[in-house]
This record gives C-alpha cells, sequence and structure tokens, in this order.
C-alpha cells in the first residue's frame, strides 16, 4: 500500500498470508526426489582353478627310470627319474618288445627320446642275453642314431612284472632290464657316431586282447 505523506512516498509492507494452495508452500510439501541409490559391487571370489589330472610320469607307482651313458658325437650320462620322464612300449613285430623312453622337454624345445627294440621275449616271461636294436632320437634337432640291426646291443638280463588291471581286455606290465652296446648307433648319412655302453630302465608294455585258446 502507498501512501503520500507531506510529499514523501512511502511503502508500506503488508503482511503476506500463505494459503496451502501457495505455490511457495506447494513447493515445499512436494515430496524431493528420490536419491539414487548405488549398489557398491560385491567382491567376487576368484574362480576355483580347475582339478589338475594327477600324474605320475612313466609309471604310476613311481618306479620308472632310465640310465645310460652315451659317448661320441654326443657325451651325455643320463638319469632319468619317474617323474619327469615319458614311458610306453608293447609288442614287437614277430616275438619281442618295444620300449620307448622320453626325457624332460627342454626350454628350446629339444628332447632326448631312446628306443629299445628287444628280440626273442615274450609277454610275461624273463629273458637273458637277448639281441637289442637301438634309436636314440634328438628331438628338436633332426638328428636320429639308429644301430641298425639287433646285433649291436644287448640286454644281458629282463624281467617283466604284471601291473595292476585297468579295465578292459588290455594288460600292463613293468619291464625291468639292464644291457650295453659293443657297437655304435649312427645317423642316416653315416657321418656321426655314438656309443651306449651301458642302460638300464624300468619301463612300461601294454599288450591288447587277450589270444583265444586254440580249438581242440
Amino acid at each position: 500500500m502507498l501512501r503520500i505523506r507531506r510529499g514523501v512516498l512511502c511503502l508500506i509492507s503488508l503482511p503476506v498470508v500463505l494459503t496451502a494452495n501457495s505455490p511457495l508452500i506447494q513447493a515445499q510439501l512436494l515430496p524431493s526426489p528420490p536419491r539414487p541409490v548405488i549398489v557398491m559391487p560385491q567382491a567376487q571370489p576368484p574362480p576355483a582353478a580347475p582339478a589338475s589330472s594327477a600324474t605320475h610320469g612313466c609309471l604310476p607307482e613311481g618306479n620308472g627310470y632310465l640310465r645310460a651313458q652315451i659317448r661320441g658325437a654326443r657325451n651325455l650320462d643320463i638319469d632319468w627319474h619317474n617323474a619327469e620322464m615319458e614311458c610306453a612300449g608293447g609288442p614287437r613285430p614277430g616275438s619281442g618288445l618295444r620300449l620307448a623312453f622320453a626325457g624332460p622337454p627342454q626350454d628350446d624345445g629339444h628332447r632326448l627320446r631312446m628306443v629299445f627294440g628287444v628280440a626273442k621275449v615274450h609277454e610275461g616271461r624273463s629273458g637273458r642275453e637277448l639281441p637289442t636294436n637301438l634309436t636314440v632320437i634328438f628331438e628338436g634337432e633332426q638328428r636320429l642314431f639308429a644301430t641298425r640291426g639287433d646285433d649291436h646291443c644287448t640286454v644281458d638280463q629282463l624281467r617283466q612284472e604284471r601291473l595292476a588291471a585297468g579295465g578292459g581286455t588290455k594288460r600292463s606290465w613293468r619291464v625291468v632290464a639292464r644291457g650295453f652296446c659293443v657297437s655304435p648307433a649312427s645317423t642316416l648319412n653315416r657321418d656321426e657316431r655314438i656309443l651306449v655302453s651301458r642302460f638300464d630302465f624300468a619301463g612300461t608294455v601294454v599288450f591288447g586282447e587277450e589270444q583265444k585258446a586254440p580249438e581242440r
């Protein structure tokens, strides 16, 4: 309200009456917008590591090995234990056994493998003075040495021990042998030679189905 007193303009403030319909009251009565709810991510448990299959190296019982002395183009004294090597074997065509041993792989990809072909021995039988063919493979180097015949090496003693049956018709044996070579093994072009002067090993051979008894 305006009043003029003696030429002076005066402003008289009047009390402001607020009703429920007043915009100010409405603004105060309106509910405030909901605050955003922040959900902190919960720490997830680390994924379970895959169960590693139990490995036993050469033989499940842990009693496989290979020892050998090599001289010539390569000079090596081999002493492999069960857990650090692989072995496999089976019947040799005709009569005999073939056993293969592979040593621990190296960082550069090289690996030594030795294969013994023992003649004149049958499943489950022991033997003495058995002619043996030997092949030595240097994997990663493309080098192979072979005796090329059974008359250069001899297994002077061999025995077989039956392993626990793993089911099916296959039969496994632990083969323990020792022997020596009297002549060297050479490369294919015969430029290099090595002599395995002695060796002894324990590996495995596996045979297939049982032979049926002959009909009478």
